[in-house]
């Protein structure tokens, strides 16, 4: 398959896509402060910078993309077929990194939780919600 634009702006639009306040980290905030949570963001002193910490209830949450990080079995999380080897190892590296931040977050006391774009439904976010009261 080969891509629909030129080299040059799809390096452009790829250099776009921000890490953080994505749609649906503002979707699943949304949702968090109207169901009565308070939470900080993006704190650099956690491993792996969660979206969103939930310090009362010594929870994380990762608002994760499902292209960016490699959801498994979803329809987004496919491997480009232009420069395949290039966004393999970047996305598998990705992948790596959630790991050691999940690993480094669990060893230090801290509730991990993980929310995929594609699963920022109504419904979803509801059973988010009813999972956060039960702690």
């Amino acid at each position: 398959m080969v891509d629909i634009v030129d080299k040059a702006t799809r390096s452009r639009m790829m250099a776009g896509i921000g890490g953080k306040n994505t749609r649906p980290e503002m979707v699943v905030r949304k949702h968090l402060f109207a169901a009565g949570f308070r939470y900080r963001l993006h704190r650099r002193d956690l491993p792996g910078r969660p979206d969103i910490v939930l310090p009362k209830h010594k929870t994380v949450i990762f608002v994760h993309g499902c292209f960016w990080h490699r959801h498994a079995g979803c329809r987004f999380a496919a491997t480009p077929a232009t420069n395949a080897q290039f966004w393999q190892e970047k996305l598998d590296g990705n992948v790596e990194r959630d790991r050691r931040a999940t690993r480094a977050l669990r060893a230090a006391g801290w509730r991990v939780l993980r929310v995929w774009e594609c699963r920022t439904g109504p419904k979803d976010l509801e059973r988010l919600v009813a999972d956060l009261a039960e702690t």
